[in-house]
């Protein structure tokens, strides 16, 4: 069965490891960020309405996500180029990572024609804390950290 049928990993579930680079061609190795709270966004396209206020509600709460201790990342197969101006005109806080061949959107179960609107919350240890379709709350995410 194609992901984009599948329902989301579940809560409790191991997430699974990636490597990205973001807007910068910095890379991002989840693996190497398993002692930190990560939420994971990800978004059909920069520059599009709901997705650029989902971004920015996350960039208007940033300093309780801060407060936290969360990393957060956006993630759709966009260039880098268009992260990067999406990113500067919104002055986005946290990364946006290119998923080139929507790859980590087929493993987060967020693939098919276009990458669905899905948040993740990996708490401490890899285990997927927090999953859901849509534009949550930022409160609802921030619910979610251990």
């Amino acid at each position: 069965m194609l992901s984009w049928f599948s329902g989301l990993l579940p809560v409790g579930s191991e997430a699974p490891g990636f490597i990205l680079p973001d807007q910068e061609g910095a890379v991002f190795v989840l693996n190497l960020n398993r002692n930190k709270n990560v939420v994971l966004v990800f978004y059909p396209g920069d520059n599009t309405p709901v997705c650029t206020a989902q971004l920015c509600e996350i960039r208007d709460d940033w300093g309780k996500l801060q407060a936290a201790g969360v990393t957060v990342l956006g993630i759709n197969p966009g260039a880098a180029e268009k992260h990067k101006g999406f990113r500067a005109k919104h002055s986005l806080p946290f990364p946006l990572l290119v998923d080139n061949g929507k790859r980590v959107a087929k493993l987060y179960h967020c693939d098919g024609p276009i990458v669905r609107r899905t948040v993740y919350v990996i708490g401490k240890g890899g285990k997927i804390a927090f999953a859901k379709r849509g534009k949550p709350p930022v409160s609802e995410i921030l619910g979610a950290i251990s």
